[in-house]
């Protein structure tokens, strides 16, 4: 059975294109305001969203958020004009996996499409607890101080990786590998940017950086 992608999107021929496209290989939902598209990805189980920002009735930002705080875990595309380090920075504070800017390729985003869904069904049931923080890596659920924290799907992978190497460095390079599966020299800012979002998620005390080598998952 095809994954499930829902598009909302209000441009007309951009949801006609991406639609064209992506019903090659996926089943395809399409919105075009915010109420719709939430409306559907509550009543139906979807794997992967392709989010606009701008929306004639939301701001794509505070829907994300809302999307994940109901518990849809599918995994989420921003879609957007915006190329500011800051803007994909709070896309990911609200929960994005993924950022992606217009115009873009076709087979850009059709390749970070597989890379998510891959990382979707790699899912673990790894579990993590401490006195106040709790994640469910197979549930994707994660719960700070009984409050359900919007982590996406990517951050997840992130944080299931550091918690496996517990007390120990990991560097940069073996994030981007491990997580992205980038199997080759790439910046490595968009591994700091991810951090530091997910440290504002969960409190700062359980990732530690090392000067010049890395992150260390080690609770203080």
């Amino acid at each position: 059975m095809p994954n499930k992608i829902l598009i909302i999107e209000d441009e007309p021929a951009i949801m006609l294109g991406l639609k064209d496209e992506l019903e090659k290989e996926y089943t395809v939902l399409s919105a075009s305001t915010g109420k719709e598209g939430l409306n559907i990805a509550q009543s139906q189980e979807v794997d992967l969203i392709l989010l606009d920002i701008i929306l004639p009735d939301a701001d794509g930002f505070l829907l994300c958020r809302k999307l994940k705080e109901n518990g849809i875990d599918a995994c989420i595309i921003m879609l957007t004009a915006k190329d500011q380090i800051s803007d994909k920075v709070k896309g990911l504070e609200m929960g994005s996996d993924d950022y992606i800017t217009k115009p873009f390729s076709l087979e850009e985003l059709k390749a970070r499409i597989k890379a998510l869904l891959r990382r979707k069904e790699a899912s673990t049931a790894v579990e993590y607890k401490d006195g106040a923080l709790e994640i469910d890596f197979r549930r994707c659920l994660a719960v700070k101080k009984k409050r359900k924290l919007a982590l996406s799907l990517l951050e997840l992978k992130i944080l299931r990786f550091l918690i496996s190497n517990k007390d120990k460095v990991v560097s940069r390079e073996e994030l981007l590998q491990q997580v992205w599966g980038y199997h080759s020299a790439q910046d490595t800012r968009t591994v700091d940017v991810h951090i530091n979002a997910l440290r504002k998620k969960i409190g700062n005390r359980y990732i530690r950086s090392v000067y010049a080598k890395g992150y260390i998952f080690s609770p203080s």
